[in-house]
């Protein structure tokens, strides 16, 4: 069985991923399956959530505890899983910790897996950050910095010029591209993996 497409999508709080899963899965003619970070999160008992639990999780959204770790490897192996029995996976995920991105690259880099950049503007993020009552206001400049900082995807879209359809479409184009995705590869024979 050939395995299936995965999407990770990398970017900050509040950058637009999640608008953009839900744009592929109506876009796209083949079902993917959303297992972002959120899922996973959310699969947690519901006192980890709040402090001081939640400190062990993602703590102030720039590194992860003990739980955290385990949890997003969980996730990493789950996603494989997932693509070697067939199925197509869209995952939004904030890559703040460098190991989960080594991770990604040694797990990902043999499968057919692309990695999208989802990027936006500090001043947008902090807007977005202001406006929407579910988000820790910080978390998008605390983490502005760290997710990106390893500079390598097979697509970037940007949020703040294009809406989700737009950046979807994009990522759509990219999956129907003659060029097969590499930026795991490349990440894993770069040495970080």
């Amino acid at each position: 069985m050939a395995p299936g497409t995965i999407i990770i999508l990398n970017g900050t709080s509040s950058s637009g991923k999640s608008s953009i899963v839900k744009a592929l899965q109506a876009m796209l003619d083949e079902p993917f399956l959303d297992a972002g970070i959120d899922k996973f999160i959310w699969m947690l008992p519901s006192r980890y959530l709040d402090r001081p639990l939640w400190d062990d999780v993602l703590g102030l959204a720039t590194k992860a505890g003990h739980t955290g770790r385990q949890l997003m490897s969980g996730m990493h192996r789950a996603i494989v899983a997932l693509a070697r029995a067939g199925n197509n996976v869209v995952a939004d995920h904030v890559l703040v910790e460098p190991h989960w991105l080594w991770e990604c690259a040694d797990l990902f880099s043999d499968l057919p897996a692309y990695f999208v950049g989802v990027r936006c503007p500090l001043a947008v993020l902090e807007q977005r950050e202001k406006s929407r009552a579910n988000r820790t206001v910080g978390q998008a400049r605390a983490q502005f910095d760290i997710v990106h900082a390893h500079g390598l995807y097979d697509l970037e879209v940007d949020t703040a010029v294009s809406s989700p359809e737009a950046c979807a479409w994009q990522v759509k184009q990219r999956l129907h591209a003659a060029t097969p995705p590499s930026a795991f590869m490349r990440l894993k024979q770069r040495g970080v993996a």
